[in-house]
C-alpha cells in the first residue's frame, strides 16, 4: 500500500484537505468540495448487474478492476463505492472489497469497522428511538399515539429474533409496546447521510424525518423531539467521505451503505459529486441488479442530486446467467448450454430497461476459471446481436491488464455515444401509479396487488403532500418479480404490495412487497465461522 497522502496528491488533493486515519485511509474535509465547486465534472458510469446468484457474481470486482484498467490506458478515474456491512461479511455474502487483483485495501479495516461511520449511523438512529420513548415517559406532551410509533431500532448486524420485540416490560421501564430493530442499511438515517448534499441539508433532513402518529392522527417528526442537533454531532465525521485505494493505486471514495432490496443501494451523493471534480471518469455501482440498484439510482439518485450518468456497465457471469436459466446453484461451474441459453433472456431484459433510462451501455462478463470458451462465445454472440457492445473482463486474475478491453471499449462508448438520460416516471405523478409502472416497465409484471393497509398509506401519503417523492421498491434481489424462485426473464405475474411508508427525510416513499424483510437473518453456515486470527495476528476468511 501506498501512503494515502501519496494516493490524494496524484488527483491533486492537498493534505490539507485530509483527516487521516493512520496511514492508509483517510476522510476528504467538506471544504475541498466546497473549493471545487465551479471546476468541470468528469463523466459517470454505474456499474450495475444482471439478477445475481444468491452470492453474487462480482459486481464490485469489476467496478475496482474497471477503474485500475481506465487508469492504465490514460484516463484519470476514481471509483466511489458504499460501504460494507458487517450483515453481510459475517453473513452469506462474506466481505465486499473485491478480491485478488481487483479489490480496495486495507480490506479488512474497510470490511469490519473503516472510519465508524456506520456506527455512527446506528448511534444517531437509536438516539432518536431512546428520545421517543422518553419523551413518552415524561409526560408526552407531543401526545405521541404509543401504537403508531414508525421509528424502530437499528444494529449492524444480521439477527432475524429482533425483527420483532416488545420493549417497556418491568416496572418504570417506560410504556409496554410492540417494536423492533432493522438493520443499518435499511435506516432512514443511513439514506439521508447518503442522499444529503452538505451538513445544513442534512440537519433539514433529519429534521423531516418521520418517527410518529400523535393521538389526532398527526405526524410528529424528528425535530420535534429536539434531536437533530444531537444526531448531527453524532454524524458530523460520517458525513465526510472516506478515501483509500485499490492494490494498485487507483482512489476509491468509499462512502454510506444503504442495500439495494430493501433502502436505495447507492453510494452517497457528497463522494460522487466530489469524485466527479477530481478525476476525467467516476466508476461506481449500485447495488444487486438492475432492476432495484441501477433503477434507484436513476430515478432516486440521480433525480434528487441532478446527475446525468454518461454510460452503464452491466455485468453477468455465466455462472448468473444458467442459474436463471434454472441451473441447481451447486452446478453453476459444470458445463449447461441449455441453462445457459434459458438465462439470456434475463441479461437482455436489463440491458433494455437500462436503455429506456437513455444511457448507453456495455455488457461485461465477469470470467471464472470454470467458464468454457464455447459458452462465452454464445454469450458474446447474443450480446452482439442485440447491437451491444461486450468484453471479457479478467481483473479478478489480471487486475487492471485484464480489463483493458473493457476500459477501452468503454472509453469509445464515452467518447461517440451521448446519454439522453430522463427518469422513469415523473414527479408530479401518484404513488400508486409510480409503483405500477416500475412494474409494468422494469420488472414485466401484469399488475399490482395492494394489501389494504398498503392503500391507506397511500391515501395518507396523498392527504400528507409526499405525492412528488420518488419510490424505493424493496424487493427480493433474485427475481424481477416478489417470489425469489421465480428466475429468468418472467411475464404477466402479479407484485403484492403489503406495506407502503414515507422515509420523508430520504425523500423518497418505501414499498415492501412480497416477504422482504429490513433486517436479515442468518444462513444455516454464517460466514462468520470461517473468520479468525491467524498465529500472525492476521484476518483470515474475511472475503
Amino acid at each position: 500500500m501506498k501512503p494515502i497522502i501519496e494516493i490524494a496528491r496524484s488527483f491533486g488533493i492537498n493534505e490539507d484537505h485530509l483527516e487521516l486515519y493512520g496511514k492508509y485511509k483517510c476522510k476528504l474535509d467538506l471544504s475541498l468540495g466546497e473549493e471545487l465547486q465551479d471546476g468541470p465534472d468528469g463523466k459517470l458510469v454505474l456499474v450495475t448487474a444482471m439478477n445475481p446468484t444468491p452470492a453474487g457474481e462480482g459486481k464490485t470486482l469489476t467496478t475496482i478492476g474497471l477503474a485500475q484498467a481506465l487508469n492504465a490506458i490514460g484516463e484519470p478515474t476514481i471509483a466511489a463505492l458504499r460501504e460494507p456491512s458487517l450483515g453481510p461479511c459475517f453473513g452469506m455474502k462474506g466481505g465486499a472489497t473485491g478480491s485478488n487483483k481487483a479489490q480496495i485495501i486495507p480490506s479488512e479495516d474497510i470490511n469490519l469497522h473503516f472510519t465508524g461511520d456506520i456506527h455512527a449511523i446506528t448511534s444517531a438512529h437509536n438516539l432518536l428511538s431512546a428520545m421517543i420513548d422518553n419523551h413518552i415517559f415524561q409526560g408526552n406532551a407531543l401526545r405521541i399515539n404509543p401504537q403508531r410509533i414508525l421509528w424502530k431500532r437499528a444494529m449492524d448486524m444480521n439477527d432475524r429474533s429482533l425483527r420483532n420485540i416488545v420493549t417497556g416490560l418491568g416496572s418504570g421501564n417506560g410504556v409496554v409496546q410492540e417494536t423492533g430493530f432493522m438493520i443499518t442499511t435499511a435506516s432512514e438515517i443511513m439514506a439521508v447521510l447518503c442522499l444529503s448534499q452538505d451538513l445544513i441539508d442534512l440537519e433539514q433532513r433529519l429534521g423531516q424525518m418521520l418517527v410518529a402518529y400523535n393521538e389526532s392522527g398527526e405526524v410528529v417528526t424528528a425535530s420535534q423531539l429536539g434531536a437533530v442537533g444531537a444526531m448531527v454531532v453524532l454524524l458530523k465525521d460520517a458525513i465526510k467521505p472516506n478515501l483509500v485505494q485499490t492494490i494498485e493505486g487507483t482512489p476509491v471514495v468509499v462512502h454510506g451503505g444503504p442495500f439495494a432490496n430493501i433502502a436505495h443501494g447507492c453510494s452517497s451523493v457528497i463522494g460522487t459529486k466530489l469524485s466527479l471534480k477530481l478525476a476525467k471518469v467516476v466508476v461506481t455501482e449500485a447495488g444487486f441488479g438492475a432492476d432495484l440498484g441501477a433503477e434507484k439510482f436513476f430515478d432516486i439518485k440521480c433525480r434528487q442530486a441532478g446527475l446525468i450518468p454518461s454510460a452503464s456497465v452491466l455485468v453477468v457471469t455465466v455462472k448468473a446467467l444458467k442459474y436463471n436459466g434454472g441451473a441447481s446453484k451447486l452446478e453453476l461451474d459444470q458445463p449447461n448450454q441449455q441453462a445457459l441459453e434459458l438465462g439470456l433472456p434475463n441479461m437482455k431484459r436489463h440491458i433494455e430497461n437500462i436503455q429506456k433510462f437513455g444511457v448507453p451501455v456495455m455488457v461485461v462478463i465477469n470470467h471464472f476459471a470454470s467458464d468454457l470458451m464455447e459458452e462465452l462465445d454464445l454469450v458474446i454472440d447474443y450480446c452482439r446481436s442485440l447491437g451491444v457492445k461486450v468484453e471479457i473482463s479478467k481483473v479478478w486474475a489480471e487486475g487492471s491488464q485484464g480489463g483493458l478491453g473493457v476500459a477501452k471499449t468503454l472509453t469509445e462508448i464515452l467518447n461517440q455515444e451521448n446519454a439522453n438520460f430522463s427518469t422513469l416516471y415523473p414527479d408530479n405523478m401518484d404513488t400508486q401509479t409510480k409503483i405500477e409502472q416500475i412494474v409494468r416497465e422494469i420488472y414485466r409484471g401484469a399488475e399490482v396487488s395492494f394489501s389494504p393497509a398498503a392503500v391507506r398509506s397511500m391515501n395518507e401519503i396523498e392527504r400528507l403532500g409526499f405525492r412528488s417523492l420518488p419510490v424505493c421498491m424493496a424487493k427480493t434481489p433474485y427475481s424481477f418479480s416478489d417470489q425469489p424462485s421465480l428466475l429468468g426473464a418472467p411475464e404477466g405475474f402479479t407484485l403484492h404490495v403489503r406495506a407502503v411508508s414515507v422515509s420523508a427525510g430520504a425523500g423518497f416513499i418505501v414499498v415492501h412487497t412480497g416477504n422482504i424483510v429490513t433486517m436479515p437473518g442468518l444462513p444455516k453456515s454464517p460466514a462468520a465461522e470461517q473468520v479468525y486470527l491467524d498465529e500472525q495476528g492476521e484476518v483470515v476468511g474475511l472475503e
